[in-house]
């Protein structure tokens, strides 16, 4: 793991100055696009925000994260939060031990379990929040190769958390000597998504589950020319995002998860519309343009009860803003 070079090698946590704060906002993503299965991302221009505080003496590990909005009902309040265990496990690594003095306030609109990156989200918000406690403690900035790093290292692959780093859309790959690596894309003007989010939730291990251990050689193929494609379609000419965002590798495998999904998903596209499951779903994200994008996409789904969010592919990734140092 990436490690920040503390300016003074006795940098210890009651360097942190209490009463520290630190807001990060984290956008949502989605993953895959189609063909780019583990590999395309998305920034989303919805954010979960994070507060996090440096306590003056110690508080109960038990209550010391607050959660308001998506996943209230459901999240802990205590250090096995993610985003409070991420951060922890960072600092740790450069030397820094809060002793119980981390506090965190969680306001999240991205939707649990959905295929929009929370846990993504949540991964980066503990890693930008490590990052700007131990540049107060003396560390020097982390890279952003280093972010990506720890990112993946909790997540286990980057497709998500680049975008949610970084911003816009990106590639994500294993270089050649096994590191992860992602790349951005540039995003043609218009381009926007819209997002049909359904109540119920699905585990990401039960998607993956249902993928087959090996694919035909034809569907591999045809799947590596598609996402070719895509990186063009996004880029220069939005007008072929349909034929590039066809998915032969993963979406099919796992519709008895989710038949609602993908029955969505053929009817938008039997309509002309570029949709794909996000991420490992149940959400289904539409890629187009104009500005009556989400009415188009009302119109073939009348009368189906999942939320309709329309949204910006958000520029810049993860946004920290040290609020008090007192």
């Amino acid at each position: 793991m990436p490690v920040g070079t503390p300016a003074d090698s006795s940098v210890r946590g009651d360097r942190i100055p209490a009463g520290l704060e630190v807001l990060v906002e984290v956008p949502a993503t989605s993953a895959n696009l189609g063909a780019g299965y583990d590999s395309f991302g998305m920034a989303l221009d919805i954010r979960d925000a994070v507060r996090a505080r440096i306590t003056p003496a110690p508080i109960d590990p038990e209550a010391c994260v607050t959660v308001s909005g998506e996943g209230a009902d459901v999240l802990p309040r205590s250090t096995a939060h993610l985003i409070h265990r991420v951060a922890r496990e960072v600092l740790a690594a450069r030397g820094l031990e809060l002793g119980d003095r981390l506090e965190l306030e969680a306001r999240n609109v991205i939707p649990q379990s959905r295929g929009m990156g929370s846990s993504a989200s949540a991964v980066v918000a503990g890693i930008a929040i490590a990052d700007a406690i131990g540049q107060a403690a003396g560390c020097e900035p982390e890279t952003a190769a280093g972010r990506l790093v720890w990112a993946t290292h909790f997540e286990g692959h980057p497709d998500n958390a680049a975008p949610a780093l970084f911003g816009g859309v990106t590639i994500s790959f294993t270089d050649i000597g096994g590191a992860a690596q992602s790349v951005s894309v540039p995003v043609a003007d218009g381009v926007r998504a819209v997002l049909i989010v359904p109540e119920t939730r699905l585990d990401t291990a039960i998607a993956r589950s249902l993928l087959p251990e090996t694919v035909p050689h034809t569907d591999a193929a045809a799947n590596s020319a598609i996402a070719g494609l895509f990186a063009y379609a996004i880029s220069h000419d939005p007008g072929m995002l349909l034929e590039a965002t066809v998915d032969r590798l993963h979406q099919n495998y796992r519709r008895p998860a989710m038949l609602e999904s993908l029955e969505r998903v053929d009817a938008l596209r039997a309509a002309g519309l570029a949709a794909v499951v996000s991420g490992a779903g149940p959400t289904v994200a539409v890629l187009g343009t104009g500005d009556d994008l989400a009415e188009r996409v009302a119109a073939v789904l009348r009368g189906d009860p999942a939320r309709i969010l329309a949204t910006a592919i958000a520029p810049v990734g993860v946004l920290t803003t040290v609020v008090d140092e007192s």
